[in-house]
């Protein structure tokens, strides 16, 4: 008999301790004092009916708790270990998980200069105070590494660290100046009266030339001699080159011509055959007296007079944005409906078969219609006929997903004057908001069409939400220019101007804003431009946005 109870009990036991439920992983953006912490459930939320966080033990106010699945936040204001109760519920049924957060002040550290540049395939070591036993988490681009309180950095990027787990304020800003590749070139014997432009041109650099000039590029002519040139690359320190031009022999006028603009698939040959030349050498390589040119370019050639000297000239070549276009098919519509006709090629000159002189032309009636475009001296033309027939052929397009929040205007084309979608209304766009099927009736005296679309909703879109103004006062409100967003971004850039196009401030962390300070003072009051590019990493979707920013003290 007591055999028989121990095995009941030992199944009971068994069966309990199999359906126990499982823990709910979560985790933290911060440990900063008196940071928003925001609170984050790691595992799939797609099975949780509720959730009861206590953020303090024992929980004393309203706020010491919460009941978001998502979004859940606690500012904590005295440092020290807080235990962080979550309770969740599926199905009914309770688990429950504990876990610890330190909540630690800021060090208040500094970095270093804000903006440091260094050269091409070399590094820097960006170091933060030692503390002993602390954590170290580095933050640049897309990257999270965990290390000690150095770090060498090797890429463009906004750098910081957290302490503790506690994200530190101050940032550095990399920047990498490429190793230079100006060449003055060989040594030259010009003719007399020539002009040689040397061009020494570097990104993030200084120039000081021997004949006391401080601009990339110098005009060599007159007597000759030596051109030197210093390049001081910000970061890389000094690259020097030099070149000895000589004029001699007579002067020796020459000429490519005028800066020429072709039209679509023409060429233009430039021809610097000249009686007494003997050698020939072009920017493209090639050492005939004549080349063909089918492409934009800017086109260069050493002439060889009598072998005695060299003649030079520079001709631009460009092609007109004018290309080949069609107004498209000839085609049949039901009458009650027109057609817009585009020709649009920007600034130009327009002619239609009736002496309109717009872009566009609207038809609506039966015939031939046609458009003579201009621009420069480059012409196109072509010809469409257009019928109307008491014909309907309705169309809303083809079934489609939009993002989540976005509203779809179907147009019902090709449906006459008389129609009604499946709501029996007869608006000319009707707005889609929710997945489903939607349909539309169109009658004339020709015939009755009937179209349908199915239209689905997927969360794709990634906004960044910017202020139009911002106070850094220090008041602890509105104090920093940074954006709101709600998704995973990456390839991270703000810059910022003043109204005259300076420079003022830059980032790539989404995270970093601007205080309104500038070479460590404050900013004027004023306007100022911003430039925000990024990629929506879900959608894989590359934004570019501008606006203005507006700062009051």
């Amino acid at each position: 008999m007591r055999l028989f109870a121990l095995i009941i009990l030992f199944v009971a036991v068994s069966f309990s301790a199999a359906a126990r439920p499982r823990l709910t992983n979560f985790t933290w953006n911060t440990t900063c004092l008196n940071d928003s912490v925001s609170f984050i459930i790691t595992d799939d939320t797609a099975g949780i009916d509720s959730v009861k966080w206590y953020f303090v033990s024992p929980p004393v106010n309203r706020e010491d708790s919460s009941n978001r699945i998502t979004g859940a936040k606690y500012r904590y204001t005295t440092p020290g270990t807080y235990s962080v109760t979550l309770k969740t519920y599926r199905n009914g049924v309770e688990d429950v998980t504990v876990q610890q957060i330190n909540i630690v002040a800021p060090q208040n550290i500094d970095l270093g200069p804000q903006n440091i540049t260094i050269c091409e395939n070399t590094n820097i070591t960006l170091t933060a105070p030692s503390i002993p036993g602390a954590t170290y988490t580095w933050y640049y681009l897309e990257d999270t590494v965990v290390g000690t309180n150095t770090f060498t950095a090797t890429e463009i990027g906004t750098y910081h660290v957290a302490i503790n787990g506690c994200r530190e304020i101050d940032s550095v800003n990399l920047f990498i100046s490429p190793i230079p590749t100006f060449d003055l070139g060989p040594d030259r014997i010009l003719c007399t009266g020539e002009l040689f432009t040397l061009d020494a041109t570097a990104q993030n650099a200084t120039y000081v030339w021997n004949t006391g000039e401080t601009s990339p590029t110098v005009v060599a002519s007159g007597a000759g001699g030596t051109y030197r040139v210093t390049a001081t690359i910000d970061g890389c320190g000094d690259y020097t080159d030099e070149v000895n031009i000589t004029f001699t022999g007579p002067a020796f006028p020459f000429s490519l011509g005028n800066d020429t603009l072709l039209c679509a698939g023409e060429s233009v040959t430039l021809d610097a055959a000249r009686p007494g030349a003997t050698a020939w050498a072009w920017n493209n390589g090639s050492t005939s007296p004549r080349v063909t040119v089918r492409s934009n370019g800017t086109y260069a050639v050493f002439v060889n007079i009598n072998n005695v000297c060299a003649v030079v000239d520079t001709i631009e070549v460009r092609y007109s944005r004018l290309r080949d276009f069609s107004l498209g098919n000839d085609t049949t519509l039901c009458r009650g409906n027109f057609l817009v006709l585009t020709a649009d090629h920007g600034t130009g000159n327009y002619l239609w078969q009736d002496g309109s002189d717009q872009a566009t032309y609207h038809v609506d009636s039966t015939g031939y219609y046609s458009v003579r475009v201009q621009i420069g001296r480059c012409v196109e033309m072509d010809t469409i006929r257009v019928t109307f027939q008491d014909s309907l052929r309705v169309y809303l397009g083809e079934d489609t997903v939009m993002c989540a929040g976005e509203t779809l205007l179907l147009r019902p084309m090709n449906a006459g004057m008389q129609y009604k979608w499946q709501d029996s209304s007869s608006v000319n766009t009707f707005p889609v908001t929710q997945r489903g099927w939607y349909a539309v009736v169109a009658e004339n005296a020709c015939n009755r069409s009937v179209d349908s679309i199915r239209v689905n909703f997927a969360p794709c879109d990634c906004q960044l939400y910017f202020p139009t103004g911002f106070s850094p006062n220090g008041d602890g409100y509105n104090d920093l220019f940074r954006p709101r967003f709600r998704c995973n971004i990456g390839q991270y850039r703000l810059s910022i101007y003043n109204r005259v196009g300076n420079f003022i401030f830059f980032t790539s962390d989404p995270t970093v804003g601007w205080n309104g300070m500038q070479n460590g003072k404050n900013a004027a009051v004023g306007t100022y431009v911003w430039m925000v590019e990024y990629v929506d990493l879900a959608a894989a979707k590359f934004y570019r946005k501008t606006g203005t920013i507006t700062l009051v003290r």
